[in-house]
């Protein structure tokens, strides 16, 4: 079993892996092998005081895939589940088994989700993104930007795509607020008509 403080057992014997596999065993001399003693497996010398580790306690409910019946021991949260890529993360382990490929397509759609969450969350903010500064567009000038594109790039193909990737979901949301600045200009007008 997993996360207990035995050694587990080889599944095959020795003389059923040297009957099945040619050469197999030639290092079953200890003589032949520096590391025996750090081999032996003694409880004592471990140190593990227990033969379950204590269980972290879950605070809040933690994604995990549907195959596993049980997280870890210990677990980590470097970044809690938030918002909406949160609830789709949260789809993706309770719906779909790790061998599906929907669901690591869901986490990957998450991922494109929370950054235009957190790009979204920084207009509020009193330091905004700067797609300029921060995409590394202004080095591509700077550093030799014709030999750059040159030779044997590997993102060469999808080269043209990059500027609206990058620029697209700010001019979605420069658009948006300029739209949404004339509509509640235009009522303020009409109103005083």
């Amino acid at each position: 079993m997993t996360y207990t403080a035995d050694k587990p057992a080889l599944a095959p014997s020795s003389d059923e892996l040297r009957a099945r596999i040619p050469g197999w065993g030639a290092d079953l001399d200890p003589k032949d092998r520096p590391a025996v003693p750090r081999e032996r497996f003694d409880r004592a010398a471990s140190g593990a005081h227990w033969d379950f580790p204590d269980r972290q306690p879950e605070k809040e409910p933690r994604e995990r895939s549907i195959e596993h019946g049980m997280l870890p021991p210990v677990f980590g949260t470097s970044v809690p589940l938030r918002g909406a890529s949160g609830a789709l993360r949260r789809y993706a382990y309770a719906r779909y088994s790790e061998g599906r490929a929907a669901h690591w397509l869901l986490l990957v759609l998450a991922d494109r989700v929370d950054a235009w969450e957190s790009h979204l969350a920084s207009l509020a903010t009193l330091r905004p993104d700067n797609p300029i500064t921060q995409t590394g567009v202004l080095s591509e000038v700077r550093h030799h930007p014709l030999a750059s594109r040159r030779g044997t790039r590997v993102d060469r193909s999808h080269t043209w795509m990059d500027p609206v990737l990058v620029a697209g979901p700010w001019a979605l949301v420069g658009g948006t607020a300029v739209l949404a600045v004339r509509r509640v200009l235009g009522r303020g007008s009409r109103r005083r008509r």
